[in-house]
C-alpha cells in the first residue's frame, strides 16, 4: 500500500525514527499510539495523497469524534513529526511535507479558573512533622492537612 508513491512501510520507518528521538517512554507510547491511530484512519478512507488536505480531514474526523482539544493537537503533532521525518529522509517531497506542517491545531478555549495553591501552600502538607490525629486508628485524612480555599479552618 502506498501513500502518494510512499509505501506505508516507509512511513513506519519514519515513525520509528521519530520514536527513537523521544527520550521519554511515555512520550514514545503516546506518539506511537497517535501515529497508529492516523494510519488506521487513513487506510479506512478513500485513497488520497498524503498531504495537507488529508491531515485536515483527519483533524475534522477527530473533532467530530468528540476528542478533547489537547488530544487532537497531540495527534496532529505526531502526524506532523512523521511527515517532517519522511521529508528529511527523502520519502516525501518537500511540498506536501510543508503543507502538512502548516496544518494548525485546534484552538484552546477558556481560561483556567479556580484557587490554585501557592508554592508555600503546596509544601505545607509535606512539611508537617506530626499531622494532627483525627481518626480512631490514628491516621489523618489528607484533606485535613490542606488549607481551605478561603483561609478558613476545616473541621
Amino acid at each position: 500500500m502506498t501513500v502518494e508513491g510512499v509505501a506505508l512501510a516507509d512511513l513506519e520507518q519514519a515513525k520509528s525514527a521519530v520514536l527513537n528521538t523521544l527520550t521519554s517512554v511515555s512520550g514514545q507510547r503516546t506518539h506511537d499510539h497517535a501515529s497508529n491511530d492516523f494510519v488506521e484512519w487513513y487506510c479506512s478512507e478513500p485513497r488520497l495523497a498524503f498531504n495537507r488536505t488529508v491531515v485536515l480531514r483527519y483533524r475534522i474526523y477527530l473533532e467530530q469524534k468528540g476528542d478533547a482539544r489537547n488530544t487532537i493537537n497531540l495527534r496532529l503533532a505526531a502526524v506532523r513529526r512523521v511527515a517532517y521525518e519522511a521529508c528529511d529522509s527523502g520519502l516525501l517531497s518537500p511540498e506536501p511535507g510543508a503543507g502538512i506542517r502548516r496544518v494548525k491545531g485546534v484552538r484552546r478555549r477558556g481560561v483556567r479558573v479556580g484557587n490554585w495553591f501557592t508554592p508555600a501552600q503546596g509544601k505545607l502538607p509535606l512539611e508537617r512533622s506530626e499531622p494532627p490525629r483525627y481518626a480512631e486508628n490514628g491516621t489523618t485524612p489528607f484533606w485535613r492537612w490542606i488549607p481551605s480555599r478561603f483561609g478558613q479552618s476545616i473541621g
